[in-house]
């Protein structure tokens, strides 16, 4: 029996092995790049001695980990990323599938496919030219919003934009979401098309509004598109655009109690305290935080409804 097991496993092997030999870049890349990198989290429970190598620097155990429950800059740049966050998700989310709606339901009358596209191509191309573009926005001397648009509204007093840290939360969302409603808004809309258009063709004979139709039709068609979605989101609510947070308040330390969030803090510890230790900590428990919120979020869905559930 064993010898029978033994051929037929062999036969599999040979049939597959073209198969197999295709698997091995893939493997290994995962292997290299996912897996070996993992031995440095050693490095979050070290205080790292460069004269001595990672393996030899003194054990500190969780006391990297206490540092930044202790540190009120670590805290406050847990804060802002969480808060940020939440805030993305609620208003991406929202707006994507406004724009969604709104682009299914004007196709038809005054929209082409093509002309669909076009309208979505400045949200694509923000993500390049951004950073640019809000600084010719909010320069302080030559800026859009402090010589053209606030004058508008009889504003005269220039604004010092990046010595000012409370306009920036309004600020940083509106970049995001221009910078990320495109992507999210296509999604949206190319589920809203696969749904079966004879549901609203029967509404409508029935007598529903549009937002009736909205409400029964297009929302229920969304649902699964929308949880996966948001717990992909969700998974990464303890990490930030570096980008953003970074690159656009133009690194201004005046900017820092509402600016400044875990990937940034953890750059700067690197670069300025130049403590691996901390900043691993920082990572690691982004990481763990990550888990466990992608496992509570999908355990609360698949208790409403477990067929919407990721796993």
């Amino acid at each position: 029996m064993n010898t029978i097991k033994k051929k037929s496993l062999g036969k599999r092997i040979v049939k597959f092995l073209p198969l197999y030999i295709m698997l091995i870049p893939g493997l290994a890349y995962l292997i290299l790049n996912n897996y070996i990198p993992m031995f440095g989290l050693v490095i979050a429970f070290k205080k790292v001695d460069y004269s001595v190598g990672i393996l030899r620097s003194p054990f500190v155990g969780l006391k990297n980990f206490t540092y930044l429950f202790s540190n009120n800059d670590a805290l406050r740049a847990l804060r802002n990323t969480v808060l940020y966050n939440i805030g993305f998700i609620v208003l991406g989310n929202v707006i994507s599938i406004a724009i969604a709606i709104f682009l299914d339901s004007v196709k038809s009358k005054f929209l082409s496919r093509s002309s669909q596209v076009v309208i979505l191509i400045p949200y694509l191309l923000s993500t390049v030219i951004v950073s640019y573009i809000v600084y010719a926005f909010l320069n302080p001397t030559t800026g859009f919003m402090n010589n053209s648009i606030l004058p508008l509204f009889g504003i005269h007093e220039k604004i010092k934009w990046y010595n000012v840290p409370k306009y920036w939360p309004f600020i940083l969302t509106f970049v995001y979401l221009w910078m990320s409603l495109g992507y999210s808004s296509i999604l949206y809309y190319s589920n809203i098309i696969g749904i079966d258009k004879s549901y609203y063709e029967a509404a409508s004979v029935d007598g529903a509004s549009i937002w009736q139709q909205i409400l029964h039709i297009t929302l229920p068609g969304l649902k699964n598109t929308i949880i996966t979605l948001v717990l992909l989101a969700v998974g990464h609510i303890c990490y930030s655009d570096f980008g953003l947070f970074y690159q656009i308040p133009q690194h201004s330390g005046l900017l820092y109690s509402t600016t400044q969030t875990i990937d940034t803090f953890v750059y700067r510890a690197l670069l300025e305290l130049n403590d691996v230790g901390r900043s691993s900590a920082a990572g690691f428990l982004q990481s763990i935080l990550g888990f466990v919120l992608v496992l509570g979020a999908n355990l609360i869905v698949s208790r409403i409804d477990k067929e919407s559930a990721l796993f």
